[in-house]
Formats: C-alpha cells, sequence, structure tokens
C-alpha cells in the first residue's frame, strides 16, 4: 500500500469515495493488477430471517477507511513486522446482482472472482449473505485443489430445504460436493443451530472436522490451527456471526457465545503460516443492526490484518 502525505494533501479518511481501504478503484475486470482484489457481492436474497447484508460490501468498505491514513504499511509493534507494505490493493467494485435472480446474481459474483483469478491476484469477497461463497467457490473448477477454512455460528450444510439449494445455509454443503474442495474445517459452530442432526453426520462423513468456540477454546489458536491438514492451500471463509454478537451485533442471524477478535485473529495468523491462501471471504455484515458501526469496523478490520498476514507469509498460490 503507498502512502500519500507526498501528496500535499492530508486526504483524511473521512474525504473521498469509500473504496476498500481507499484502494484504487478498477471497473476494468479485463485490466487488473493487483496482489489482491477486493469484490462486493451485494447479495442477500438468500437469508432466512433478517436481510440487510446487500449493504455489508458499503458498510465495510466504509468502516475500512479508518485504517487508510497515509503511512506506507501498518506497522504491528508486537510482531515488530510492517504489514502490507508493498501490497498492491485494487477494488474491483461490486458484481451485478439482479433483485430476485439469484442464478443471474451468483453467475455475476462468479464472474468476479474468476477475474480476479485470471489477473493472478487473490480475491478478496465482501458479501452478502453466506449464499455468495457459493459461486466464489465455483469459480476455482478446474484449479488446483484447496481445503476450505470455514468461521461461523452455523453449519450451513444444509442439502435441500423447500426446493431452496443456494440459500445461506446451503454453502458448505455445495463446496463439500466439488472435486476440487479437498475438505472442511468448521470452526465456531454452536447452540441452535441452521443444520439437523443428520447434516452433522453428512458433514463428519464427508471429512468435516467441527468445533465449536469452546472446543477451540480449550486448543487454543495454534493448536485450533493445527488441525488443518499439514501444508494444503486453504480458502478462507468467515461469517461475522462467528463473533459474540456482543462485538458484532450488526448481522442478520446473530449467537450468544461466539468468538472474540483475538482468538479468530490468531487462529487466522497461525494458519496462513504455513497453508497458501487462494481465496477469502467475509460475510453476514449487515450494519443497519448495528448503529454503531462496530460490526462493520471489526470486519474491516480483520480482512485488513489477514491480508497482512497472507502476504507477509509469503507462500506461494497453486
Amino acid at each position: 500500500m503507498s502512502h500519500g502525505y507526498e501528496s500535499g494533501r492530508l486526504n483524511l479518511p473521512f474525504t473521498g469515495i469509500c473504496t476498500f481501504a481507499r484502494a484504487p478503484y478498477q471497473p476494468d475486470w479485463s485490466s487488473l493488477q493487483a496482489d489482491a482484489a477486493i469484490l462486493g457481492a451485494p447479495f442477500d436474497a438468500g437469508t432466512q430471517w433478517r436481510a440487510g447484508a446487500r449493504f455489508g460490501p458499503r458498510g465495510v468498505r466504509e468502516a475500512s477507511t479508518l485504517f487508510s491514513f497515509g503511512h506506507a504499511g501498518a506497522y504491528d509493534h508486537e510482531d515488530d513486522v510492517t504489514y502490507l507494505d508493498g501490497v498492491r490493493l485494487v477494488d474491483m467494485g461490486d458484481a451485478d446482482i439482479v433483485h430476485t435472480d439469484t442464478v443471474t446474481s451468483h453467475a455475476n459474483i462468479r464472474r468476479g472472482v474468476e477475474a480476479a483469478l485470471a489477473a493472478g491476484a487473490l480475491p478478496v469477497t465482501i458479501g452478502g449473505d453466506h449464499s455468495i461463497n457459493i459461486p466464489c467457490i465455483e469459480a476455482y473448477e478446474g484449479r488446483a485443489p484447496f481445503h476450505v477454512l470455514q468461521i461461523d455460528a452455523h453449519l450451513d450444510f444444509v442439502d435441500e430445504r423447500h426446493g431452496v439449494t443456494r440459500g445461506h445455509g446451503n454453502p458448505m454443503r455445495r463446496a463439500a460436493e466439488k472435486p476440487w474442495v479437498t475438505g472442511l474445517t468448521q470452526l465456531g459452530i454452536r447452540n441452535v443451530s441452521s443444520t439437523a442432526r443428520e447434516g452433522y453426520e453428512d458433514a463428519r462423513a464427508r471429512g468435516s472436522d467441527i468445533l465449536s468456540v469452546r472446543q477451540a477454546r480449550k486448543l487454543d489458536p495454534e493448536a485450533t490451527a493445527a488441525r488443518l491438514p499439514e501444508g494444503v492451500p486453504i480458502y478462507i471463509t468467515i461469517d461475522i456471526d462467528a463473533f459474540c454478537p456482543s462485538i458484532a451485533p450488526g448481522t442478520g442471524t446473530p449467537s450468544h457465545g461466539g468468538f472474540l477478535y483475538y482468538e479468530v485473529l490468531e487462529i487466522l495468523q497461525n494458519a496462513v503460516k504455513s497453508h497458501p491462501v487462494v481465496g477469502i471471504d467475509l460475510v453476514e455484515v449487515a450494519p443497519d443492526y448495528d448503529p454503531t458501526g462496530s460490526t462493520s469496523i471489526l470486519a474491516a478490520q480483520l480482512l485488513m490484518n489477514l491480508l497482512g498476514f497472507v502476504f507477509h507469509a509469503g507462500l506461494p498460490r497453486p
């Protein structure tokens, strides 16, 4: 990330247009030149209760400007590392969403992820509800296999319910069906869930490793990350409801007893040290349920730190 103090303008975070972290905007997806490309997927027609995650990309982008002061990179005194220095972030804008049309909207999201991959950039998709993970995973068809790391309150392993196969309760089941997905590690799953007992049995039969928040805490972040298959590439999908609603109330399906910030951050930091990351999505931020804006800030801060860890690790993507 370049800094802009030399321009002679302060360019403070509350000015200008809200791209993610004030990164350059590139609407021409055939001309992407970036290390990481941010795609908005403002689709929430897959929700079963409270809508509003369609405003997630806008809310997270706006919150991310908090971290866009003109410093070169982001220095972390605990790690003694300047993260994101020299990393080229580009904001692709949003995939085109056609209201009430899941198939077309998902196809447009897939097209955006495919464009990022074709440019050699790390796709980072901001939802939207968790159904947007389905086209994100589909975009990797024909590419090298990878493992999915899911951080979420809900298992999202429903096969079909009342004819719905592409809602926000289905994405991990759809992922598990893909031949290029080698397995799933599902962390934070707890309490009354979106999936019946049969879903858990099906997920485990298909090789899923499922841990609740309390089970992950007993292990600690390093041991939790160590449960990932050794050295395999990973795709990371983060549902903001994995966090306790005391710090992330802005979501459609909050579930008490969730993770706190550093628990997730340290799991991710440990995971990316030894696993190449092929893609990231962060979903289910619904800003209207959190007038303080802290949920959007949490999401933006988590993504910024995660990107810093990924590029600092420097592991080549397949």
